[in-house]
């Protein structure tokens, strides 16, 4: 929600370049505090690369998806993050999928096409924000994979604030490139301190503290959320509709993500071997 209303005086790029500068700077006294600067400086291709691939590009390109679909579209397709974990799981860490599981993802993109193809719109023009929000979609699964296996071994706010700082200094340079020529307006302002500060930093600190304590497989579960949550926000506070394409869609998206998570069994216990 906040993104919808913020990207499009920003700009994708920006808004996020700013998101995670404010999320770096919250993160960074207590990164100074526990005497550990140094410590990610050293390292610091493990938290580019994980600032990366959880922030810094699934979500410039979920901001550039706001541009075109509604917020709960986008939260729909959001939803899609554990069946990638498990394709990924599959690929990376050889873990089985069954029948059903392949029944799963195959039900869940037929959910995705029914997203992209909605009742009197322009499938055409919709068919780029799909496939950007698929692709961050997996860079979450494969972030949230990656995190977990390579790692296991720092505390999870050095996490959050390494891949932070890092996810931010990466992207500030294209932020000032592509900043408006005008001057966002208080809302967005606001909406992007909110994105920085709560959705941001406060979040991926739960975020990377679940994926040591529980897992990759229940961590990214909490995706059967976000849709709930971006369809009742987009509703209340956007004046968006709720369609039939939504319901269908958004169905065949969460049972095929059901019965992918609930057969891919136990990533935990692969990663840690």
């Amino acid at each position: 929600m906040f993104m919808r209303i913020a990207t499009p005086e920003f700009g994708p790029i920006s808004l996020i370049a700013v998101r995670l500068l404010i999320s770096a700077v919250v993160l960074l006294p207590i990164l100074l505090h526990r005497k550990e600067f140094l410590l990610i400086v050293r390292q610091w291709p493990k938290f580019l690369w994980s600032g990366l691939a959880t922030t810094a590009i699934p979500f410039t390109l979920f901001s550039y998806v706001t541009l075109s679909l509604t917020a709960g579209n986008t939260s729909l397709l959001n939803a899609t993050v554990p069946m990638f974990s498990a394709i990924t799981a599959w690929y990376w860490l050889k873990e089985k999928l069954t029948s059903f599981g392949m029944a799963g993802l195959m039900l869940g993109f037929i959910g995705v096409f029914v997203l992209a193809a909605p009742e009197g719109g322009d499938s055409q023009a919709l068919i780029k924000p799909v496939i950007a929000a698929l692709i961050a979609a997996a860079l979450y699964g494969y972030g949230s994979c990656f995190t977990r296996v390579h790692m296991q071994g720092y505390a999870p706010i050095t996490i959050t604030a390494g891949t932070q700082f890092f996810a931010a200094l990466f992207l500030l340079p294209f932020g000032l490139f592509f900043w408006p020529d005008a001057l966002p307006s208080i809302g967005s302002w606001l909406s992007v301190l909110v994105l920085g500060v709560f959705c941001t930093a406060l979040s991926l600190a739960f975020f990377f503290h679940l994926l040591q304590q529980i897992g990759v497989a229940n961590t990214v579960s909490v995706a059967y959320l976000i849709p709930v949550f971006g369809i009742l926000w987009g509703y209340i506070f956007l004046d968006e509709v709720i369609t039939s394409t939504m319901l269908i869609g958004g169905a065949g998206i969460f049972i095929g993500v059901a019965l992918t998570t609930s057969s891919a069994g136990k990533i935990t216990v692969k990663i840690t071997e």
